[in-house]
């Protein structure tokens, strides 16, 4: 059994920001840390980092002041779905559906896979 702790966001998720600086922001998450449960969203929690120039490659890359998202805690993320075309916050579900799988040798059986749905609209996502 593996420590790696299940998240309600995955990568490529939209999501709203609903604590801390960047209150109300939405942005698409670019970055999962499952295991120290933490997030990089797009254009949230921007963070300048002062660098030197420094050889790699044999070759000089520029330093300099530059900018870049910082992950942020989970908790504070929560999906955004369409509902009636706007955007609204909702809360993750399960649900078990049904789908035909074929096997090596051609047949086909069905098996149960677990997909996460909206529970604002009720859709899959």
């Amino acid at each position: 059994m593996s420590d790696q702790k299940k998240l309600h966001v995955k990568k490529g998720d939209r999501v709203k920001v609903i604590a801390g600086k960047d209150k109300g922001t939405v942005g698409e998450i670019i970055a999962v840390d499952p295991s120290n449960e933490r997030v990089t969203v797009q254009g949230v929690n921007i963070v300048k980092r002062h660098l030197t120039d420094r050889q790699a490659g044999g070759r000089t890359v520029q330093g300099g002041i530059v900018s870049s998202e910082a992950p942020i805690h989970v908790s504070n993320v929560q999906p955004v779905v369409k509902k009636d075309g706007e955007e609204v916050v909702t809360r993750v579900g399960h649900k078990r559906v049904k789908v035909t799988r074929t096997r090596a040798d051609g047949s086909e059986h069905e098996v149960y896979r677990s997909v996460r749905i909206a529970k604002a609209t009720g859709e899959e996502f």
